[in-house]
């Protein structure tokens, strides 16, 4: 179980990688979105970090939450940015939701066993 936490904060961090560039694409001609665009992306690549942090402290149980509420935060945010563009299965927000809830699964788990 280990490994398939371990993917999907990996897979986090691409999706950053991806957000990165495609703000570059969308927003090049508007700095003041961008620079938020690319804010969102370093959040991204800050919440996959602990995220693979935590793989490999299971004992943790702060960083253990703090995944766990980061995870529920960009969650929010994925569905807001998904019902601002008026459809709930944009796959970027999709993508991102879905991940999310799996970190946040495996942040729980972190909680419980570290409780044993």
């Amino acid at each position: 179980m280990v490994w398939v936490d371990r993917i999907l904060a990996i897979l986090f961090i691409l999706g950053g990688v991806g957000h990165s560039f495609g703000s570059f694409f969308a927003f090049r001609n508007n700095e003041l979105e961008l620079l938020w665009a690319l804010c969102a992306s370093l959040f991204v690549f800050l919440l996959g970090a602990l995220n693979l942090l935590r793989t490999r402290r299971p004992g943790d149980r702060a960083l253990a939450w703090i995944c766990f509420v980061g995870g529920l935060c960009w969650l929010a945010g994925s569905m807001r940015f998904a019902s601002l563009m008026g459809r709930y299965l944009e796959p970027h927000a999709l993508i991102f939701a879905i991940l999310s809830l799996g970190l946040c699964a495996f942040s729980v788990r972190s909680l419980i066993l570290a409780r044993i």
